[in-house]
C-alpha cells in the first residue's frame, strides 16, 4: 500500500445485521433503512426490491463487503 492509497472509513453499522436484514426482509428494503438510505429503501418497498433482483445484488454487495452506509463508509465487520 503506497502513501496515496487509503483504506475506506469504517462506519458504525454492522455488516452482519445488514446481511441478515437483507436476507430476511430485503424485499421491503429494511437493510437500506438500517444504513440510512431512506430514499432507496422507500423505492425498494414500491418495487418489491426490484422484483428480487435489487435484493440479490444488495445481498452480494453486503456479503463481499462493498456495501456502504449513507456517508459512504463500509459496514463494520463485528
Amino acid at each position: 500500500m503506497s502513501a496515496t492509497d487509503t483504506a475506506p472509513a469504517v462506519g458504525q453499522k454492522s455488516w452482519l445485521v445488514a446481511l441478515l436484514l437483507c436476507f430476511f426482509v430485503g424485499v421491503i428494503g429494511v437493510h437500506r433503512f438500517y444504513v440510512g438510505k431512506v430514499g432507496t429503501g422507500i423505492l425498494m418497498i414500491v418495487t418489491f426490491g426490484g422484483l428480487g433482483l435489487w435484493v440479490l445484488i444488495d445481498f452480494i454487495m453486503i456479503a463481499v463487503g462493498k456495501f456502504t452506509d449513507k456517508q459512504g463508509q463500509v459496514l463494520a465487520a463485528r
